[in-house]
C-alpha cells in the first residue's frame, strides 16, 4: 500500500484529496493545527494517521515528522491568503505572515519530510493561478506563491538525480472555507472535489505542471503575454471601475 502525506488536510482541497486517495487505496497521513477536525477526521477513516502542528513552527513539524517512517506522495496544500487593502503605508507585518504561512513553511515541511520520500516518489506544492498577472491587494499573496513557483521548478531540476519528482500545482478559484471569504467574481471557479480530481491525476502522471480549470487557466496565460504596461492599464481600470 503507498502512503501519502497531505498539508492542510482537514478542509477545503486538502480534505477532497484525503477522499479521493482514501478512495484509491492509498494509506493518508493527515496533518493540520485544529485537533477537533482531525479528530472529525479520524472518526470518518479510521485507518488514516493524523499529525498536528503548525507549519509555521520549525519544531513542530520536525517533531512531527519523527512519526513518519516513509512516504511515497508529499502534498504541501496549506497556505493562507490575506490581501492589502493599501499598499501605502505597507502593512509589512501582513506580508511577513502570508510569506512564513504560505513559502517559509514549505521550506520547514520539505527539511521534515523531504527525507522520508522513497525513490520514484514525488512531491506536490500547491501555488496558485495569481503569479500569471499581478492583481490589485495580491502583493503578499502572489509573492509567495511566485516563490513556490521557482521553489517547485528547482527543485525538480536537483531531485532528478534521486527519482524523486516534483509537481507544480496552480489551481484557478476553488471553492473552499479560504474563498468563501473573497467578495469580488470568481470566474471559472471550480469545487475542492474536481480540484482534487485533477491533483490526483497529475500526481499520478508525474506531471511537472497541474493546472486547472483549463479554459480559465488559458485565458490568464493569454493575458500574462500582453506587455506589463498594458496589463497595467488594463488591471487600473479595473480597480477603479
Amino acid at each position: 500500500m503507498k502512503r501519502v502525506l497531505i498539508t492542510g488536510a482537514t478542509s477545503g482541497i486538502g480534505k477532497s484529496l484525503v477522499d479521493i486517495y482514501i478512495d484509491n487505496g492509498y494509506e493518508v497521513v493527515a496533518t493540520g493545527r485544529d485537533l477537533t477536525k482531525l479528530a472529525t477526521l479520524k472518526k470518518q477513516y479510521p485507518s488514516i494517521h493524523t499529525l498536528s502542528f503548525g507549519i509555521t513552527q520549525l519544531q513542530q513539524v520536525l517533531d512531527a515528522a519523527e512519526e513518519v517512517n516513509s512516504i511515497d506522495q508529499l502534498i504541501l496544500n496549506a497556505g493562507n491568503c490575506e490581501y492589502m487593502e493599501t499598499v501605502n503605508p505597507f502593512d509589512s507585518a501582513l506580508f511577513e505572515r502570508v510569506i512564513r504561512t504560505n513559502l517559509l513553511s514549505v521550506g520547514y515541511c520539505l527539511e521534515a519530510f523531504l527525507p522520508k520520500i522513497k525513490r520514484n516518489g514525488q512531491i506536490g506544492i500547491v501555488s496558485s493561478s495569481v503569479t500569471y498577472l499581478a492583481f490589485t491587494q495580491s502583493q503578499a499573496y502572489g509573492a509567495s506563491k511566485a516563490g513556490l513557483n521557482y521553489l517547485a521548478r528547482s527543485l525538480s531540476v536537483d531531485l532528478a538525480n534521486q527519482d524523486i519528482g516534483v509537481s507544480l500545482i496552480q489551481p484557478g478559484f476553488v471553492e473552499t472555507p479560504l474563498t468563501d471569504k473573497n467578495t469580488f467574481d470568481m470566474p471559472g471557479k471550480v469545487t475542492s472535489e474536481f480540484a482534487a480530481k485533477a491533483i490526483f491525476k497529475g500526481m499520478q502522471a508525474r506531471k511537472h505542471s497541474i493546472k486547472f480549470p483549463t479554459l480559465f487557466i488559458n485565458i490568464l496565460r493569454l493575458l500574462s503575454t500582453l506587455p506589463f504596461a498594458l496589463w497595467r492599464k488594463i488591471a487600473i481600470y479595473l480597480v477603479n471601475k
